[in-house]
């Protein structure tokens, strides 16, 4: 693991690192904030065409995370370097836009193994390498990272302790995004489908997986709110198993950044709640 570099900020470290996957198969990146003393670990998965600098940049999150003694840790959203054929013909599908998952189609399979990934590899990594609490890390993020949040959340029960997003991808086999990115990455057999969809995924559960509370923020000025992301799925998903959440509609809020940085302290706190306690 490379350290790339590392910026003072709020008594603590803004670090960027590099190293070699062994999931990918490639070099991957990622940014690390440490507070002056880190207590838990907070995974923010970014949406699509960002990077690991994106929400470290954006959000402002890092002096709350200071305060409450939060670690942040963000990925990068896809492999690089992979020259896949097609890889960055869109933005919405390949480089940029690796949906959290692991593909089973060529020619993705081999490195778009994002799940296998932040599961298996990086998570442990950083936790082991900063001496960080496995039984104290909680999982966000945005759009197509929001998406990746519930779906590893409920995919990987006992790995994190709590659980938000800012606008998630909601329902996406409902969804032009989710449609395209399913079909080239896991292929066009729709059963295979669900076991990626929050909504769906909610719906199989047989007790309440975050009993504390699932917090969700969406803006109502969002572009991509009626097409693209459908909360109100996962809204009556929970309700029908009993999971608590609290879904904030707010009016005047778009997709951006601006609406994450307005809310974000409020996920930081919603986090350390859960992860604080004894």
């Amino acid at each position: 693991m490379e350290q790339l570099s590392q910026h003072g900020a709020f008594g603590g470290w803004q670090r960027f690192y590099r190293h070699d996957s062994t999931e990918i198969g490639l070099p991957m990146k990622f940014a690390l904030f440490l507070p002056p003393e880190p207590k838990a670990l907070l995974v923010y998965l970014a949406g699509l065409t960002c990077t690991e600098e994106t929400f470290t940049m954006k959000a402002g999150a890092q002096q709350a995370a200071a305060e409450l003694g939060l670690a942040l840790l963000m990925p990068d959203t896809s492999p690089r370097g992979a020259n896949a054929p097609g890889e960055a013909d869109a933005w919405d599908f390949g480089v940029g836009a690796g949906f959290y998952l692991d593909a089973t189609q060529e020619p993705w399979a081999k490195h778009w193994r994002m799940e296998s990934y932040l599961i298996e590899e990086l998570l442990p990594l950083v936790q082991k390498e900063f001496g960080l609490p496995a039984d104290r890390t909680g999982i966000f993020g945005h759009s197509m990272g929001g998406h990746g949040a519930l779906t590893l959340a409920l995919r990987h029960p006992g790995v994190f302790r709590s659980l938000s997003a800012f606008a998630p991808i909601c329902a996406p086999m409902q969804c032009p995004w989710g449609v395209k990115a399913f079909s080239g990455y896991l292929g066009e057999d729709r059963d295979t489908w669900p076991a990626h969809d929050a909504s769906a995924l909610m719906k199989t559960q047989q007790s309440v997986p975050y009993p504390a509370g699932i917090l969700i923020d969406q803006g109502l000025n969002d572009k991509f709110l009626v097409e693209q992301l459908h909360p109100q799925h996962f809204e009556e998903a929970c309700a029908a198993v009993g999971q608590p959440l609290t879904l904030r509609r707010q009016e005047g809020y778009d997709h951006g950044y601006y609406f994450i940085a307005s809310f974000v302290d409020d996920h930081l706190k919603h986090h350390a709640e859960q992860l604080l306690k004894p």
